[in-house]
């Protein structure tokens, strides 16, 4: 213990053991010990007390969209990952598209590294993409360390970003499982959506029926299918519909390798209170009725469901219009997640080691984090400290985020994060946010 230089003290830490009164020492960015609360500091550390506040590993983000370079006016890396550290996330895994150019090939990831360097305040990796016509760039992208790779069964929204049909996915899906890697998924069917009502204008009921729930179910069972037949490891993104998770759970309970995640807002947001041309609620799939996300609640505590990530995907405010069919289909959180979680979970009777497990254990082991998404030795020392109690209501010019257009606007949420740490330093104090030094990070690495 003689190389530590910090400790942090709470009453309640979360660690895999559970929730205690403990002693955190650090040594080189690195979680050195968890020890007993009373235990001594070392000579020469510096310590944290912070009391009954909560001490929880950084939450780890694994569905972001920082759309920098190309379209940085909508996000970007230094916007971004300041709004991250300032809602307690530590680490995120940037989309590969809506930046220009997409994360398709290694020049690009290089491109896009180069240019996230030197502005992320919180550790940052990168997924790959995959489309109908760079299959023989997924396996020179993993060797290069992109996470996984994604690909969209529908239309992505942005023309340099393509959809994969039935055949063309499991071409990319035999290639990566090649390697073993990870293939995450936008799964809304083509034809479902095709055969929906094409409504437009500013009802929120009207823009329901155009994303019908079959078009999720739909494509969730092509994907598992495929997944059967080849073998592959896939992941569904941000699942909205609860019909599907019969599908789901059946295809676990067969060995599939799935993984499901959903988002804050299918978990905290109805389609029953989004106002009329209230677009800032448009996403895709979308957010839908109450009913549903109680379904959805149900199967994060039973393991249907293995995390929550933001799938933060802004724009500029010109974008979000009042009418649904043509806004820009995304909801920017990542500054709010952790609280608007933990407000919806405390009611339903669950814990803030529930919120860890899924908002940072369960988004670590995802994409094979091994040293985030715990307090626990040999870890990096990533924390957030958290008044659990103490509540606030969202003001839009508070948020770090570049566009500050929020779903969550006036809503009071529980969970103040006062500070967040990166290995070991303290780069977020009462909003008060430091220069970067955040790290890429790469698969393994």
């Amino acid at each position: 213990m003689s190389d530590v230089n910090l400790v942090l003290r709470s009453t309640r830490v979360i660690t895999p053991e559970g929730t205690r009164p403990a002693t955190v020492a650090v040594a080189d960015g690195k979680i050195a010990a968890v020890l007993p609360y009373e235990a001594e500091v070392p000579a020469g550390a510096r310590l944290e007390d912070f009391g009954g506040d909560v001490l929880l590993p950084g939450i780890v983000d694994t569905h972001v969209h920082v759309n920098d370079p190309g379209r940085t006016e909508w996000e970007g890396f230094w916007t971004a990952t300041r709004a991250a550290a300032a809602g307690g996330i530590t680490t995120l895994v940037d989309m590969p598209l809506n930046s220009l150019p997409p994360t398709t090939t290694v020049e690009n990831l290089r491109i896009k590294q180069e240019v996230a360097a030197s502005k992320a305040h919180i550790d940052t990796g990168f997924w790959g993409g995959a489309l109908p016509d760079n299959v023989k760039d997924l396996a020179p992208l993993h060797e290069a360390g992109v996470f996984g790779f994604k690909a969209f069964l529908s239309p992505s929204g942005v023309e340099e970003f393509p959809e994969l049909d039935q055949a063309q996915l499991e071409r990319s899906l035999a290639e990566i499982a090649g390697f073993d890697g990870l293939m995450i998924i936008h799964a809304e069917d083509p034809h479902e959506l095709d055969a929906a009502p094409h409504l437009t204008g500013p009802k929120y009921a009207d823009y329901l029926q155009t994303r019908p729930k079959v078009s999720e179910n739909a494509a969730i069972e092509g994907l598992i299918a495929a997944a059967q037949r080849i073998g592959g490891r896939v992941h569904v993104l941000h699942l909205s519909s609860a019909d599907a998770l019969p599908l789901i759970a059946a295809a676990k309970r067969d060995g599939v390798r799935l993984t499901v995640e959903t988002c804050p807002h299918y978990l905290t947001l109805t389609a029953e209170e989004v106002p009329d041309g209230a677009s800032e609620f448009k996403c895709c799939p979308p957010i839908r009725e109450d009913a549903n996300r109680d379904l959805l609640w149900a199967a994060l505590a039973d393991g249907t469901i293995d995390c929550v990530v933001t799938d933060h995907s802004p724009s500029t405010a010109d974008l979000k219009t009042d009418d649904f069919a043509t806004a820009w289909g995304g909801i920017s959180g990542l500054q709010l997640s952790l609280p608007a979680i933990w407000t919806e979970a405390r009611k339903r009777g669950h814990t803030l080691e529930d919120v860890v497990r899924w908002m940072s254990t369960a988004t670590a082991d995802l994409v094979g984090l091994t040293q985030k998404g715990a307090i626990e030795a040999g870890r990096d020392a990533d924390f957030a400290v958290l008044d659990p109690d103490a509540t606030f209501t969202v003001d839009p010019a508070e948020l770090q985020h570049r566009n500050r257009v929020t779903a969550y606007a006036g809503k009071t949420l529980h969970g103040v994060v006062k500070s967040t740490w990166l290995r070991g330093e303290r780069i977020q104090h009462d909003g008060v946010i430091a220069e970067p030094t955040g790290r890429l990070l790469e698969r393994n690495n």
